[in-house]
Order: C-alpha cells, then sequence, then structure tokens
C-alpha cells in the first residue's frame, strides 16, 4: 500500500481525541523532529469536514504540552503539566538510555539511568490525574528489556515496568525491537505495539553505497546469535537473500558484568566468499560481541560488513570501533535514533545514522485516528517499492534524495 493510500485511510477516520504529544527531556530532540512530522501531515490532509467538532484542534503548529521534570536537591522529583490535558490523546515520548541529562543531589552531579527517567515517566502520569482521554506511552528502548527471564532467583524488570504501567491507567504501549517482546503476557488484554526498523537500515546502507547488489548471489543477512534469528530471517526472504547465524558458546559456570562471558562464536551458514554482509541486531551495547562476529566474517572473505542494530549504546566507547574500522574489520555502523547518539559519534566515517522520527510520527497519526497500523508494523511493501525504484537502475541523484525522503 502506498503512502497516499495509507493517509487517505486517516482522512476517512475521526480522531480518538484531539492529538498531544508529551516530550520527557530525555527525548526532546528526537520529539522536536516527530512534532515536526505531524504539523507536516497533517497541514497537507484534505479532510472535508474540518469544520466538524472532532477535528478541533486538529490542525496546530505545535502538539507538544510543556512539562517539567523537577529535582529537588535531595534527588527526588516531582512531575508538573502547564497546560490542560483534559480529554486529549496523549503521547508520552521518553529515552531511558539517555545518560547525558544531569541533575543535583546533596551537591554532587548525576548522570540520569533508565530508573530516574522511568521514575521521571510514572510522575508525568500521575500529573495527569487521569482526566485525559487515553495515555499512550512510547517507550523506544525497553525498560529493563534485558531482564525478562529468570534463570534463578532473579527480578522480572521489564515484565514489572509493563505491569504497573498498565496499572496507572495507559491505553497504549509502543515500543521498538524489544529484546523480547513477550513480557507483553504479564498484561495479556493491555495493548503493546512493537516495531521494527530494518526499511530504515536499508535506505542507510544504499545512500551510503548506491550501487550495492541485493539479492542471494551477493548478498546475506547474519543474525549474530539465536535470539536475533527471527528478524534476519525476515529481512532475508524480504530480500530474497541467503542468511546465516553465529551461536554464542558461553560459560555459565561465571558471571562477568551481569551475564555469562561469551566463549566463541560458532558460524551457521554457507560460504560467504565474496558477498556483502549485514548484521542485524537489537542493540550493541559494548560492541565486543559484534565487533568479533565482523572480525570472523572478513576471515570468512566476505566483501562489506554493515553492523545494523536498533540502538547504538556504546557503553564502552568508540575506540574498539576505531580501531576495528582501521583494520577493515567492518566497513559501517548503521544506529537508529531512537536512543540517545553523543555528538562524537557522528563525525566518526563508519557510522550512518538511521532517522525514526518520521515512522515515529506516521505510527502516532494512525494510533490517533484509532486506524490499523498493519501495514505500518510490517514495513515488507514499503521494502519491496524501495528494491523495485533501485532495480530500475534510478539510483541517480533524484532518486537517492528520493530514498531519503520516503515517508518512512
Amino acid at each position: 500500500m502506498s503512502n497516499i493510500e495509507l493517509h487517505q485511510q486517516l482522512e476517512r477516520k475521526i480522531p480518538a481525541a484531539s492529538l498531544a504529544l508529551i516530550v520527557m527531556p530525555s527525548a526532546e530532540k528526537l520529539g522536536a523532529k516527530v512534532n515536526d512530522y505531524l504539523v507536516s501531515f497533517r497541514k497537507n490532509y484534505d479532510h472535508m469536514i474540518k469544520n466538524h467538532a472532532s477535528f478541533r484542534d486538529y490542525v496546530r503548529d505545535d502538539y507538544r504540552m510543556n512539562i517539567q521534570a523537577v529535582r529537588f536537591g535531595t534527588g527526588e522529583g516531582k512531575g508538573v503539566i502547564l497546560d490542560s490535558c483534559r480529554g486529549k490523546d496523549i503521547y508520552i515520548l521518553t529515552d531511558v538510555m539517555n545518560y547525558s541529562l544531569t541533575y543535583q543531589m546533596n551537591g554532587y552531579e548525576n548522570h540520569m539511568s533508565p530508573d530516574d527517567h522511568f521514575q521521571d515517566l510514572k510522575r508525568i502520569i500521575a500529573a495527569i490525574n487521569g482526566k485525559a482521554s487515553r495515555i499512550n506511552v512510547i517507550m523506544p528502548f525497553l525498560y529493563e528489556g534485558r531482564q525478562h527471564n529468570r534463570t534463578g532467583r532473579e527480578s522480572l524488570d521489564a515484565a514489572l515496568m509493563f505491569s504497573e504501567l498498565v496499572t496507572l491507567g495507559i491505553s497504549n504501549f509502543i515500543t521498538f525491537d524489544a529484546h523480547d517482546p513477550r513480557i507483553q503476557n504479564v498484561r495479556p488484554l493491555a495493548n503493546f505495539d512493537n516495531f521494527i526498523s530494518p526499511y530504515q537500515f536499508l535506505k542507510a546502507i544504499m545512500n551510503a553505497y548506491p550501487g550495492i547488489i541485493l539479492d542471494k548471489d551477493h548478498f546475506v543477512v547474519i543474525s549474530p546469535d539465536e535470539g536475533a534469528l527471527d528478524r534476519a530471517v525476515y529481512f532475508a526472504n524480504v530480500l530474497n537473500a541467503d542468511t546465516g547465524m553465529f551461536y554464542k558458546r558461553r560459560d555459565y559456570s561465571r558471571i562477568v558484568n551481569g551475564k555469562n562471558p561469551i566463549v566463541a562464536h560458532e558460524f551457521l551458514g554457507s560460504d560467504l566468499a565474496g558477498k556483502d554482509v549485514i548484521i542485524m541486531d537489537d542493540m550493541i551495547s559494548s560492541g565486543g560481541s559484534i565487533l568479533d562476529t565482523a572480525r570472523q566474517l572478513k576471515e570468512m572473505h566476505a566483501n562489506r560488513v554493515f553492523l545494523c542494530t536498533t540502538f547504538g549504546l556504546f557503553t564502552d566507547g568508540l575506540e574498539a570501533f576505531d580501531k576495528a574500522y582501521e583494520k577493515g574489520q567492518f566497513d559501517l555502523v548503521v544506529t537508529t535514533n531512537l536512543t540517545y547518539q553523543p555528538p562524537e559519534l557522528f563525525g566518526r566515517p563508519w557510522f550512518r545514522s538511521a532517522d525514526m522520527s518520521k515512522y515515529m510520527a506516521t505510527i502516532i497519526d494512525f494510533l490517533n485516528h484509532d486506524t490499523s497500523i498493519s501495514n505500518v508494523t510490517t514495513p515488507t511493501d514499503k521494502i519491496h517499492e524501495l528494491l523495485d525504484r533501485i532495480n530500475r537502475n534510478e539510483a541517480d541523484e533524484f532518486a537517492r534524495k528520493e530514498i531519503e525522503e520516503t515517508e518512512f
């Protein structure tokens, strides 16, 4: 379904309520871009019933509400909403991984942790005080998403988080590339939407390497472990490409930094000689695992190696990636702007950012109209359209610009 057809669906649907966007301080940069796209979308819609009461405040210059996440000198906090939220369809955007924000506690400067961001989110929900028509939470990186299963006497933090938000009264929970979306089973009747980003990865690679050939003879999609296999198989099937997987052999007798250390990566797949390879995963944390995988792929005589992850956390800094790039162990890293990206990342020749703001604005627009988002959730048709355009030899400057400006 084309972008025009998708948005024509919205023009036939009355919004659930007046749209409002609450952007937490952790997501201000992304939230500003999402707001700009929402403003652009709605100014271009050709509604025949704009004077209808249901479309009051439909077209605006800014959908963001004024809020404050206040911190006292003791480190305690409170959430304050400065605009009326009565009867609105509110979407709260937060980035729980933004470590760049700080606050003062007893004279010391503290960097905000995921726990701090989650508490601020709950404070804002509490400040709404049941006055909104709906409360929808957009949490791109699933809070405590890696603490999703129990192997001993352990907490299940992700499930506790989701259950707590549902109890607080949210109507929809939106996340991206959840480490394990099965946490929704803790509240099976609550709305839990998990979106993926392979289309944005593909655009970034095509813009960086316009002449790339994406077929089974030239391209392979690799899963770095068994947990990421589903997304790799989906992407490979859409591209009609081959796929492979690495098995992480771990030492389960020891725990280092909260996890069992990896002993070796064992590859399961076909010959990679001369083929371009994309490694797809949900996140880069320290980067040690994905860099070791990339090194082994180069040793198998892979041509170009692309590292594509939804969340680039780089918890141990960028030095390891700089050294690996200088050694020719990978060619490109693509991560989305769904979490905080440090400024120094953009100066690296090996890095590209996949912008998700337009995609997120489209999701909000559809949910506000209570319209089916199945075509948005799985962008198979969008990927096929992009491939068809490239295969028709349209990869000149105009076509590349068109790729950059595609709907989402």
